[in-house]
């Protein structure tokens, strides 16, 4: 979705401005639907594993909401509009609904290792638009994301690995 820019003295070309504005709202939206994901995996998570998985998925949480802010912020330094409502998640995001049925933690580190590999799946193509485009900050960002989407999967997925 296109958008009108507003003007900024940054030394970046306005159709390349446009291009990433419009690429980081389609991550802005990946990233608040899994912010409100990890939540529902934080408050409804059940089983032997409980706290550790609510304190996982709650610390998982707070640095999505970090990314959120970064996005957010990267897209209004390039003089676009940031699209970071609920209702615009809600209809943008690509990644994959979050099950509202399930209660064990085998269920969430199985929903949320899917969400979390899902959006760095989209960052990971994000880095390589931005790259293309000439855009190294927007890229150097996308970076920061997905090192540590990354490492946020590595620990949910320990939950669900048993030693050799």
């Amino acid at each position: 979705m296109s958008q009108t820019l507003h003007p900024t003295k940054i030394d970046i070309a306005d159709n390349t401005r446009q291009a990433m504005v419009g690429l980081l709202n389609a991550r802005l939206a990946d990233a608040v639907d899994l912010a409100t994901q990890m939540k529902q995996a934080h408050w409804n998570v059940k089983g032997p594993s409980f706290i550790a998985l609510h304190e996982l998925f709650d610390g998982i949480h707070t640095a999505v909401q970090g990314h959120v802010d970064n996005l957010a912020e990267r897209i209004t330094a390039l003089g676009g509009t940031a699209r970071g409502t609920a209702e615009v998640a809600a209809s943008a995001s690509a990644l994959p609904a979050y099950p509202l049925d399930i209660h064990s933690g085998a269920d969430h580190v199985e929903a949320v290792s899917a969400a979390l590999a899902a959006f760095g799946t989209g960052i990971r193509a994000a880095i390589a638009e931005a790259g293309e485009a000439g855009d190294a900050d927007t890229e150097d960002l996308f970076v920061e994301v997905s090192r540590d989407i990354d490492k946020n999967l590595w620990l949910v997925e320990a939950h669900a690995q048993e030693p050799r």
